[in-house]
């Protein structure tokens, strides 16, 4: 089957494709026989007799009185076998052959079962139909459609047909029987969706193919319930795209019967005319993820805080380089707008601040506008106080967390315990810690190891651009063989690695590698550790595994042997080993 960041091919060959001139009862007929054959083996053999399908040399003959053309045997092209044990492949044929005639097909949407709208939508789609894509709209027999799993790049007279249809559903005083249509998707989700219904998955069973029209019909929508749609949004300087422009266009001249939600926002940058002007016609209320990255003073995104404040199902909020101004007593206001806005997202999980330089010393103004526990916290380059970070070991909305990164942070001159403290509280929930060039010491490292060792749930721990002993990393490496999800592992090279001047000796380095392996084949159970070949280098560095210490047997990392999508744009591999990226695509 053609996967669907394929285009299908605008003339498939002809021996496949019902003539242009099949009628509109033939095409019924068709269309009925091959949903007949999607759902169960009897339906297969109906649909063998009753539309013989020859494997006999090229040709497809249909017994209701329509013959295709025959390719000559001494033909170059490739002879394609038809099976009817290969129906969803059969449906995308006959969809596009049917749109040969588009009249015909329109008017025999009344007639098609519910199983062949999306393979007919998505012949439409690919074949820019707009007056099918019209039509199908307001039949659309699903809760949901999910256009954005269509187009890999918005495509605006798609849209436009799709609105179209929309428009007419939303004239009808009473919907039609068959629609139940409750939301648009434009995300770039539902693939799983339009691959299951045109067969582009191996193990699909005939029982798959109902299960989401009895869902559907469960949530039949009332007359009166307002549409939605959904989109995601990253808002910038530069002016919106014109897909965007006529979608808010056609939203707001609807506010009544259409619903624009969007669930993951991120706003680079934008002034604040044109972010009040596009945030009015979203509803708010839907968002459950937003990033703000002004690279501007606090006092702007203290302007904004209002419009979070609406967020109210925020349940991840990041905050990215946001700096503070020069005057101490405007900071203080500005945070405090911030925050009696952030105390009214009951829902979140999950904060995250990124260089917030505005954060020194006011850390427990952040943490007291929290309702609910959060899962994971990240604090990352910035200074904090010791104060703060006391704030932080004993705030009661970070004792479930599951994740802590305090990467960039320096705490070489404060408490060791305090780390202890806060790792103590979350010994039973924590699953990732990164504690990437935070200043650790073998001293601090001694005081929160006993902590550490009880952290039972934990699966990553990097602690990269600190400077520790050997002795330290091995007791560091037998404590944390007690934790038996403990997977992936990142540390510095050891103290001994480097001369009086911070110059790393490779050939220093490559014996402590050969002793790490001795120590590490006497622990309880096999692990693989990483080691950067720059443990000093900045916060932004990329330059992270270029040194792998293995264990054998070597476990691959669970949470990654299944990666749908891997990028690493950006990331400089010059000084890498070949050996690094080589493993992590097997």
């Amino acid at each position: 089957m053609r996967s669907l960041g394929q285009s299908l091919p605008p003339s498939p060959p002809a021996c496949l494709l019902p003539p242009a001139g099949l009628g509109r009862s033939a095409a019924r007929e068709l269309f009925s026989a091959l949903s007949q054959s999607l759902c169960s083996a009897n339906g297969r053999q109906c649909f063998k007799s009753k539309f013989k399908l020859g494997t006999h040399k090229s040709s497809l003959r249909l017994s209701s009185g329509h013959s295709a053309p025959t390719l000559p045997q001494d033909s170059n092209q490739r002879r394609v076998r038809m099976s009817a044990h290969n129906p969803p492949r059969l449906v995308i044929l006959a969809a596009i052959g049917l749109l040969r005639d588009e009249p015909s097909a329109i008017s025999a949407l009344e007639y098609l079962p519910r199983e062949l709208y999306p393979p007919l939508f998505m012949a439409a789609v690919f074949g820019r139909r707009r007056e099918t894509l019209k039509a199908m709209v307001p039949a659309w027999p699903f809760a949901r459609l999910p256009l954005g799993g269509l187009m890999q790049k918005p495509h605006q007279g798609t849209l436009q047909a799709v609105l179209d249809g929309l428009d007419v559903l939303l004239a009808q005083n009473v919907h039609p029987r068959r629609c139940k249509l409750q939301v648009l998707d434009l995300r770039n989700t539902g693939q799983d969706f339009w691959n299951m219904w045109s067969g582009g998955k191996d193990h699909m069973p005939s029982s798959s193919l109902l299960a989401p029209v009895a869902e559907d019909m469960s949530r039949i929508r009332h007359a009166l319930t307002p549409l939605e749609v959904y989109i995601e949004l990253c808002l910038k300087k530069k002016p919106l795209e014109k897909f965007l422009t006529y979608l808010f266009r056609w939203v707001e001249q609807r506010k009544a019967s259409i619903h624009l939600c969007c669930k993951k926002m991120k706003i680079i940058s934008m002034s604040k005319e044109n972010m009040k002007e596009v945030l009015r016609m979203v509803k708010l209320d839907c968002v459950q993820k937003v990033k703000l990255s002004f690279t501007q003073k606090l006092s702007t995104l203290a302007q904004f805080a209002p419009l979070l404040g609406q967020m109210s199902n925020v349940q991840s909020l990041i905050l990215s380089r946001i700096r503070g101004s020069a005057v101490e007593e405007q900071d203080h206001q500005d945070l405090l707008q911030l925050t009696s806005q952030i105390l009214r997202l009951r829902d979140l999980r999950d904060l995250r601040m990124e260089a917030p330089s505005f954060l020194e010393g006011r850390l427990d103004q952040m943490l007291r506008c929290l309702k609910t526990p959060l899962d994971n916290i990240s604090i990352t380059n910035c200074l904090l106080t010791e104060s703060d970070l006391t704030h932080l070991s004993w705030c009661p909305k970070l004792c479930q967390l599951k994740g802590l990164n305090l990467s960039g942070v320096t705490l070489t001159d404060f408490s060791p315990e305090l780390l202890q403290v806060l790792l103590e509280e979350v010994a039973g929930t924590l699953e990732e810690l990164d504690l990437n060039l935070c200043g650790i010491t073998d001293v601090h490292l001694t005081a929160f190891l006993p902590a550490l060792s009880r952290c039972s749930q934990l699966r990553v721990l990097s602690m990269c651009g600190n400077l520790i002993s050997m002795a330290i990393l091995e007791s560091l490496l037998h404590h944390t063989d007690r934790l038996p999800d403990l997977s992936l592992e990142l540390y510095p090279a050891p103290r001994e690695s480097y001369s009086a001047l911070g110059v790393l000796h490779l050939e220093r380095l490559a014996q402590i590698k050969a002793e790490l392996r001795v120590i590490l084949t006497g622990l309880e159970r096999p692990r693989k550790i990483w080691m950067p070949k720059d443990p000093l280098g900045p916060p932004s560095s990329n330059k992270l595994a270029a040194y792998r210490v293995r264990l054998a047997p070597s476990i691959p990392e669970p949470n990654m042997h299944q990666l749908k999508d891997l990028d690493l744009s950006e990331v400089t591999m010059t000084d890498f080993s070949p050996e690094i990226l080589h493993v992590l695509l097997e």
